[in-house]
């Protein structure tokens, strides 16, 4: 066994994945060498990922990205999801978790709920609490400031991840920071005072995809994609990582998709071009190459980034797009194993169980994913398969499911440093 993550990287051999009658696509070759080199793949490139029958070698050429990144190491984590409110404003065509107050099922926490799901947290030896919940139009600002205090109090080693992009320009709204061209001044003062109350980092939702057509058909009313991304880029300046999505399987097309992680892979090359890596001709900043190194939180006093890529598939039932039928399983192989390959400087990309399911995880894990996400307890987004909202797995099944994958569990805090535990109680490991 390797003793350190670089000894994974550079000892793991590539295990392909078994072909039995495929035809291999020749084309893939050119893009093979160009991954194994560290060069950036083109839009062109992407399309030929996507439309290619030998699926088999795209998720080949993606396990190999994941395995020079990682060797054999899968990431987990001791979670616990919290939605605050399914309370919201907006109306979105693709969700069915919205509510307007008064509606059957609407709910808000009250600060004494928030306080008990902190301690729940804590007692079961979570390292992360995800909160994320509808925009909701009557909550004030300080709300959301003393949910975070409250946490922070009731469970002080716990990171609390927190609010989508989405949440954080609502909350710039009702506090009235958000104004014209002073927008990303109104959006940092919102993030400074959730940072200085406690918050870690902020999770990747609300990206959905980053077209102005699919925005105006499916989901109206929400923040375009420039001000998702001055967001996180205003929370990378402020030494706060993030996560990204893409949702895909709707009305989006392929382009759309790719247009959407070409935009995500331009703001990390902002982000970490602040941290001191490199540029190649063109402003490419790649952690494909051989012998770069992946950003860790010691880097954090420069600027935070993003950490990872979540592929989302679209679940139609209970939604005004029901008579869609939704991504299939080889659509999300693909397009975790598509992500992967054109996200070359994202340090992870993971394959989220919930949404996923593990078995189909278990394939993606395979296929460029190195995150399998965490135990979650509690999920209100989305139900796979009529599920109920207590969702949740236990790291047992988590650790099988990812040895049976052929790869090694390695349990990661929110910020990807290695965790000990004994119980309930853990450390981290630097």
């Amino acid at each position: 066994m390797p003793a350190t993550l670089q000894d994974a990287r550079r000892t793991t051999p590539t295990t392909p994945l078994v072909r039995r009658g495929a035809t291999p696509d020749s084309r893939l070759e050119a893009l093979r060498e160009k991954t194994l080199a560290g060069e950036r793949l083109t839009m062109e490139d992407g399309r030929l990922l996507y439309e290619t029958p030998d699926i088999w070698s795209v998720c080949e050429i993606a396990d190999a990205v994941r395995r020079r990144l990682h060797g054999d190491i899968t990431y987990y984590n001791v979670n616990r999801h919290l939605n605050y409110s399914n309370v919201c404003a907006l109306s979105c065509k693709f969700c069915e978790f919205h509510r307007k107050r008064g509606d059957a099922g609407a709910y808000e926490h009250s600060m004494e709920d928030i306080r008990a799901e902190a301690a729940k947290a804590r007692d079961a030896g979570a390292t992360e609490m995800h909160i994320v919940g509808g925009l909701h139009p009557y909550l004030p600002f300080d709300y959301y400031t003393d949910m975070i205090r409250t946490i922070r109090d009731e469970a002080p080693t716990v990171h609390i991840k927190a609010f989508t992009a989405v949440e954080v320009v609502h909350f710039a709204k009702i506090a009235k920071l958000y104004k014209g061209a002073d927008r990303k001044e109104g959006i940092r003062a919102v993030l400074k005072a959730l940072k200085e109350a406690g918050l870690g980092s902020l999770p990747g939702g609300g990206a959905e995809v980053f077209d102005d057509r699919v925005h105006d058909e499916a989901y109206k009313g929400k923040i375009r994609s420039d001000v998702w991304l001055d967001v996180h880029r205003v929370a990378h300046e402020l030494g706060l990582n993030t996560n990204a999505t893409i949702l895909y399987g709707h009305i989006e097309r392929i382009d759309d998709r790719l247009t959407h992680m070409d935009m995500l892979r331009t703001a990390q090359d902002e982000a970490l071009s602040r941290l001191g890596y490199e540029a190649a001709p063109g402003g490419a900043v790649t952690l494909t190459r051989p012998g770069v190194e992946l950003p860790t939180p010691a880097m954090n006093g420069r600027g935070g980034y993003f950490q990872t890529i979540i592929p989302l598939p679209f679940f139609p039932d209970g939604s005004e797009l029901e008579n869609l039928p939704g991504p299939g399983g080889v659509e999300n192989l693909r397009t975790l194993a598509v992500a992967r390959l054109m996200l070359d400087n994202f340090p992870h990309a993971k394959t989220f169980w919930i949404m996923q399911t593990l078995p189909m995880a278990q394939l993606q894990l395979a296929s460029g994913a190195d995150d399998i996400d965490g135990t979650v307890v509690w999920y209100d987004i989305t139900k796979v398969g009529g599920v109920s909202t207590h969702q949740e797995t236990t790291v047992w099944d988590l650790c099988k499911a990812i040895r049976e994958a052929g790869f090694r569990p390695v349990e990661r805090d929110t910020v990807y440093r290695r965790v000990e535990r004994d119980g309930a109680s853990w450390r981290v490991v630097e």
